[in-house]
């Protein structure tokens, strides 16, 4: 009895070495889980399900096999993927979730999220986000022909890389209130996300005096990174590709 998370793997054709360790995590640990979830950045870029790449095809193809084994697969978008949709969904076989999904696993209530909307201290990433966000230009956007949303999603990631490097790393964080009030919305007692790259599962004093988790994975760099509930408990894993 084992479910499994995993976010920010970014897989592109640049990084072949990502999506084998993928490909391989998927054969040893996801086929004996009792679910996968993907919270978010499983892609570096995202700019429609028409796109052709080759590398769309052979994740979608190995998350097939994984949910025709039984092994049900669940995504919750990111800041890079937000424009996964129905159609790649299906290919995957996988179940498209809101930005955030409470769940019950083994007698706990974990919220799931992908985590940027915890970072309100980056008021300039959060303005850019309901921005993409807006139904009315992810629209317009999905009308351009490949090669200009290629060139725009390109120009985009070469911004976010510049004004990400003059940012602190307490702006770039989580906030501890905006946590909690999740967490006390959900009526949570664990928190499991990714999107700042940190992993640690970390203790949370709640207002009501109970302690609650926030666990948080860790980016496919160099390494693979999944967090497993069972029903002992939550466990940060690392390992490598």
């Amino acid at each position: 009895m084992r479910t499994l998370f995993i976010a920010d793997l970014h897989l592109s054709e640049q990084e072949p070495a990502i999506t084998a360790g993928f490909l391989r995590f998927l054969q040893r640990d996801a086929y004996q889980a009792d679910a996968l979830y993907i919270l978010g950045d499983f892609f570096e870029y995202w700019i429609g399900d028409d796109d052709p790449q080759p590398l769309h095809r052979e994740i979608a193809t190995a998350l097939r096999d994984l949910t025709a084994s039984g092994v049900p697969c669940y995504f919750i978008h990111g800041n890079r993927d937000f424009l996964i949709g129905k159609r790649f969904a299906q290919e995957c076989g996988m179940t498209l979730l809101p930005q955030e999904t409470l769940l019950t696993l083994y007698g706990h209530r974990i919220l799931i999220m992908h985590g940027d909307t915890l970072c309100i201290d980056d008021e300039d990433y959060q303005r850019y986000r309901r921005k993409v966000h807006n139904p009315l230009i992810q629209t317009l956007f999905l009308w351009l022909p490949l090669r200009t949303r290629l060139n725009i999603a390109a120009k985009m990631r070469d911004r976010s890389q510049m004004t990400n490097g003059d940012k602190s790393d307490a702006i770039m964080d989580v906030n501890t209130h905006a946590v909690i009030e999740a967490l006390e919305r959900n009526q949570a007692e664990w928190l499991i996300h990714g999107h700042t790259h940190r992993p640690a599962i970390h203790d949370i004093s709640m207002p009501n005096g109970k302690l609650a988790k926030r666990a948080v994975l860790g980016a496919w760099h160099y390494q693979g990174s999944m967090i497993s509930v069972t029903p002992a408990g939550i466990e940060l894993i690392e390992f490598p590709f």
